[in-house]
């Protein structure tokens, strides 16, 4: 095994929470190295947002004898398509475990910048109303922070990333530092009004707030609606890691971002009762590696950093590192989605869209914010949107040419609206992340062994999403209004959370207030893992704002030489 090098802190993960890790930490000095599991990413070579379907060899249909072998978990994501598969593992040399009465799909990306190349861009802030409702319903364990300890950063985070949305003073959804707003649709705009004043304003349809730039900001430039956000963005006009804060990390001179490292382990050091450092192995040449620092991030993502404490064990920690509350790896969650409605709009038949705006509009939470439901707690919101259909038709329709193309423009069909929920889940101790006694990865490291299902609460919200979704669309003036529902998979929404909470007490929780190991000081953790509920909406802006407040803490705690 090659000598330790040393940094003052080390970050696992280049993704959305590893490079804000990075920036942060940078910017403030600290000679900071970066971890990251997969390949580098050239977005000159790697970023395909604008190849059409004919310059692709299967079409845009892709290898589908490659995706059942290599990808089938990652498969069922939509994203994981002829353009942007390379994003997204290969299950065989990434494989994970799960009962075969409870299926989980576990979505991922290895490379630099991790998820955020694909994400949804969706960025919602959580309020008193999420951060509270542990402790007032006695569900899980009381969060330690609220929303004033979070809202100057998540001012900092989206100063800096660019986001997009509309103010609309609703207490259940704060609003935000926000660039000017993506248009609604002409059909779009009368549903709202529509909606506001069949409900008095206890139901918002708004505008989706996004982390895409509607004007030039921070040096990249305002998006020109071009859509396939999840194949890359070569004007970076949306956020990731790549665009923003690892380029950001790079100007200060402080970041070493070492690709293809597979970090196994956590280091422990006895006499100092700290994190030492990380163990890697280099996935090219499966070398043995150690890397120590002063501090240490995990940003790998809600499993993978449950698994990566759970497979550092010591004598200190034989149940794994900062795992004296037995709660590392428990209280998986991810937000039941797939239910909602759709139906025709009438009219506006001389009326249609230019471009392809990447957002859609966002119902905010009305479920259990003044008034209790009788049959569960807490709530969802709507995502969806407004178009025209035929255009798709172009796919199947024989034809080519100028005047085709006109033909398929000039005829389009009537006006459709359809919503989807994305609804919270419980906190339960039984749905959990393990390691698989049997199964390791291509490293040779155990796999993550998840056991998680929905409950009842879930479950009764579930059905309510469905009624809800079509009281709205006929509240909006749809016609033929269809409901529909799916059997719900777990970790298909890509949300998922809480594998080493945050709270009070060391005994029932990993983190405290600073996503500081209770047990371990110099290690903090903050990507989802972190999380004590799932509220509803999109978490990702969250774990960036956690991550920017932790970090701050960290090198506050440095200096007083505390850790």
């Amino acid at each position: 095994m090659r000598r330790a090098t040393q940094y003052d802190a080390i970050v696992v993960g280049s993704g959305m929470t590893g490079g804000w890790a990075a920036k942060e930490l940078c910017e403030h000095g600290l000679n900071t190295l970066v971890l990251e599991a997969g390949r580098p990413i050239d977005p000159n070579k790697d970023y395909v947002e604008h190849v059409p379907e004919y310059q692709v060899h299967f079409r845009g249909y892709g290898d589908r004898k490659a995706l059942e072998r290599d990808q089938p978990m990652q498969k069922d994501c939509y994203a994981c398509d002829e353009w942007s598969g390379k994003f997204f593992v290969n299950d065989r040399e990434n494989p994970y475990t799960f009962p075969d009465d409870k299926p989980f799909r576990w979505i991922r990306g290895r490379q630099v910048g991790g998820r955020s190349i694909m994400w949804g861009r969706q960025v919602y802030r959580w309020s008193d109303l999420d951060f509270e409702a542990n402790a007032k319903e006695a569900i899980g364990i009381e969060w330690p922070i609220r929303y004033a300890d979070i809202a100057p950063w998540y001012d900092h985070v989206e100063r800096f990333i660019g986001v997009s949305g509309q103010a609309e003073g609703l207490p259940q959804l704060p609003d935000g530092q926000f660039l000017p707003p993506m248009a609604m649709s002409c059909v779009e705009q009368r549903a709202r009004e529509n909606i506001l004043k069949a409900f008095g304003g206890e139901r918002v349809m708004t505008i989706g707030r996004a982390a895409i730039l509607t004007q030039n900001h921070n040096g990249r430039a305002a998006c020109h609606y071009c859509g396939h956000c999840e194949r890359g963005c070569i004007t970076l006009s949306y956020f990731s890691s790549i665009n923003a804060t690892l380029p950001a990390a790079q100007k200060t001179g402080k970041l070493t971002l070492r690709p293809f490292s597979v970090v196994e382990s956590v280091l422990y050091d006895p006499k100092g009762d700290r994190a030492r450092g990380v163990r890697v192995i280099d996935a090219n040449t499966n070398e043995s590696l150690e890397f120590e620092g002063r501090v240490v991030f995990l940003c790998a993502s809600a499993i993978e950093s449950a698994r990566l404490l759970l497979n550092s064990k010591s004598d200190r920690f034989p149940n794994g590192m900062a795992n004296d509350s037995d709660q590392v790896g428990r209280n998986v969650m991810d937000h039941p989605f797939f239910a909602g409605a759709h139906g025709e709009m009438p009219g506006f038949l001389d009326k249609t869209t230019f471009g392809n705006r990447p957002n859609g509009i966002y119902v905010a939470r009305f479920r259990n914010v003044k008034t209790k439901h009788p049959d569960f707690v807490r709530g969802y919101g709507f995502q969806g949107g407004a178009g025209r259909s035929g255009w798709d038709r172009g796919e199947w329709t024989p034809g080519f040419g100028a005047d085709f193309k006109r033909s398929l423009i000039s005829d389009l069909g009537p006006w459709g609206l359809g919503i989807n929920a994305w609804g919270e889940m419980l906190p339960n101790p039984e749905n959990r992340v393990t390691l698989d006694s049997q199964v390791k990865d291509k490293w040779g490291i155990p796999a993550a062994h998840i056991v998680c299902s929905l409950g009842e609460n879930e479950l009764a919200m579930h059905r309510d999403m469905q009624i809800t979704a079509a009281e709205l669309l006929a509240a909006a003036g749809a016609k033929d209004i269809q409901t529909y529902t799916s059997p719900i998979l777990p970790g298909l929404c890509i949300h998922e959370m809480g594998t080493a909470r945050m709270g009070h007490d060391p005994k029932t929780s990993v983190l405290n207030a600073h996503n500081q190991a209770h047990s371990v000081k110099n290690l903090f953790i903050t990507d989802g893992a972190c999380m004590a509920s799932s509220a509803n909406q999109n978490p990702s802006i969250t774990y960036m704002a956690l991550t920017a407040r932790a970090a701050s803490y960290a090198v506050e705690r440095l200096k007083k030489r505390e850790i």
